[in-house]
């Protein structure tokens, strides 16, 4: 069993971790109630993990001491009333094992213990495999993920690693950057493939019925219970639980639902806890740290869901990734309607790359479904791109004449030029903003003719 610091200056708190640590086998070093106490205790003793006060007696916070532990591969869980959102980022910034919310059940803290331990050690393990060991084969778990963009590259390969194992996943991104394909690249990369994979969008459900549909319900359990209802959870027995838009789930259910992770099991209403054998991958396009430092969303929760976090990056971070999508889709919709589309032309994908994409994937996919049943040939040479977007994109010069494709493509790069002040390489730089390398762009300034001291 590991060897374990407490770092608390309240007695009865920190008497009572000891007890509660004892009592399942762990070694406990002494007490800490300061940082210089601790940092003595480090030295001497040794310890595998820290139990961590975030407010302690003196000048130095449990914050300060994780720190300095970076580099000494220490794991260590904060344990703290505090959830503001300053607190926080700077808890985070340490990039704990875990976070323990006061009060905490005995349950808990051995449960925290155990996933620490679990991730540390998993995380070492990804680091080494990612070094030494090929990717695991994940047969056809991408056939539906179109892209070759560095930063779609970069999500598939954590996919790859993560898959396999049964290790909780947090999808964080902007609507309609592809969350539930993520979620189901995930499930066919791991071993559950073939059980089930259910979906729950924690928007949708009734506020009056989201915990039967969750949990279920037994037969007479309340007026209109007329059978005994299996919830979602149980559905997903064997499999994996896809929770949608989990920043959405009521308050009085995210206790429930983390009991549900940390016990695997759930409770009918009306009946008996029930055990089941679920993966659980949640995904949000809220700001998660901002809903717990509002208190809309448990911390203690959040650090269960946040094991294994994928951020996915809008369209506008993998522009070179739209023809591609834009033309999967034309397949889609012409096959559809049984017209023969090839393509778009020359134009149209000039100003699909010129434009940010606020909706993401799903408004791409509803702009060229539009564009397909507005068509009048086998090309498509106009896109619905919004209005208030596209009357700053001047396709015409003075005089009335169509502008060619680098007469646009020169007026757009210089437009980029002049919004970064100048600046083509490096963080805000016009390289970054059009997705392209400092080399690429400064090809395409000098072919176009494009005189950087008049912009």
């Amino acid at each position: 069993m590991a060897k374990i610091l407490i770092v608390e200056d309240q007695f009865v708190e920190a008497n009572n971790l000891q007890l509660i640590l004892e009592r399942a086998g762990y070694e406990v070093c002494t007490i800490a109630h300061s940082v210089p106490m601790a940092v003595k205790i480090i030295k001497e003793e040794k310890p595998d993990m820290i139990l961590l006060d975030i407010q302690l007696q003196g000048n130095l916070t449990g914050i300060d001491l994780a720190k300095s532990l970076k580099d000494s591969n220490i794991i260590h869980i904060y344990l703290s009333a505090n959830s503001d959102k300053k607190t926080l980022e700077q808890a985070k910034a340490t990039k704990p094992n875990g976070f323990l919310v006061k009060p905490f059940r005995e349950k808990d803290v051995l449960v925290s213990l155990d996933v620490a331990w679990y991730l540390h050690q998993h995380a070492q393990e990804h680091q080494q495999r990612k070094i030494n060991v090929p990717v695991v084969d994940t047969g056809n778990a991408f056939f539906d993920i179109i892209g070759k963009s560095k930063a779609l590259t970069e999500i598939l390969e954590n996919v790859r690693l993560v898959g396999p194992s049964d290790t909780s996943v947090l999808i964080l991104g902007e609507t309609g950057t592809g969350k539930e394909l993520i979620a189901k690249s995930i499930h066919r990369a791991s071993a559950r493939a073939t059980k089930p994979f259910v979906v729950i969008n924690c928007a949708a459900l009734p506020a009056e019925l989201i915990e039967s549909e969750l949990f279920g319900h037994e037969k007479g359990s309340f007026t209109g219970a007329l059978d005994r209802k299996i919830g979602k959870f149980e559905q997903a027995n064997t499999g994996t639980v896809f929770l949608d838009e989990i920043g959405e789930l009521p308050r009085h259910l995210q206790i429930k639902f983390l009991r549900v992770l940390q016990e695997r099991e759930v409770e009918r209403i009306g009946g008996k806890p029930v055990k089941i054998n679920v993966r659980v991958i949640a995904a949000t396009n809220r700001d998660l740290d901002e809903e717990v430092a509002a208190g809309r969303f448990r911390l203690d929760l959040y650090y269960r869901l946040n094991v294994f976090p994928l951020h996915l990056p809008p369209l506008r971070e993998r522009k070179e990734d739209i023809e591609m999508l834009a033309n999967s889709f034309i397949q889609k919709f012409a096959a559809g309607t049984g017209r023969t589309i090839t393509g778009f032309s020359e134009q149209a994908l000039l100003e699909m790359k010129a434009y940010d994409w606020p909706g993401n994937i799903r408004e791409l996919e509803n702009l060229v479904e539009r564009s397909v049943l507005q068509a009048r040939g086998p090309i498509i040479h106009a896109v619905a791109i919004p209005s208030e977007y596209k009357k700053n994109i001047a396709t015409t010069t003075e005089t009335g004449r169509r502008k060619t494709i680098e007469e646009n493509e020169r007026d757009h790069i210089s437009a980029v030029i002049k919004e970064c002040n100048g600046k083509i390489f490096g963080r805000g730089g016009a390289a970054e903003v059009l997705n392209i390398s400092v080399s690429s762009l400064n090809a395409r300034i000098k072919k176009l003719g494009i005189d950087k001291r008049k912009l």
